[in-house]
């Protein structure tokens, strides 16, 4: 992907490519991650493609980062028992592929101690 070509993220958001979205508000989505694992992993995205990591964001906005966590503990409570990992891959090393902020909410039968995400 080159800076210019909008992000997968971009292009579910413009309904350019189906997903299975299990939220959205005016500044959030939120969906079912096509390769999980966990037996809950859902992915929490602005809608906004300003930020390429949480660094960006926290530093941007934290008001959406903060929004970005409750609606995660929200997610976790509707689709699990409540109890999730939060996620935010950054930068290359990280394991970031996407580079437009986003969480995984991971949950259900995660084993202590695993690294899932």
């Amino acid at each position: 992907m080159t800076m210019s070509e909008p992000s997968i993220f971009s292009r579910i958001i413009a309904g350019e490519i189906p997903a299975d979205i299990v939220f959205q508000n005016e500044r959030l989505i939120a969906l079912r991650d096509i390769a999980p694992q966990a037996p809950v992993h859902l992915l929490v995205v602005p809608k906004t493609d300003a930020y390429a990591d949480v660094r960006e964001l926290a530093a941007g906005d934290p008001a959406l980062l903060h929004e970005m966590v409750q609606v995660a503990g929200e997610l976790a409570r509707e689709h699990a028992d409540g109890d999730f990992r939060l996620v935010f891959n950054t930068g290359v090393g990280g394991g970031q592929t996407v580079f437009h902020v986003h969480a995984h909410v991971l949950a259900g039968g995660l084993e202590e101690g695993s690294l899932a995400g």
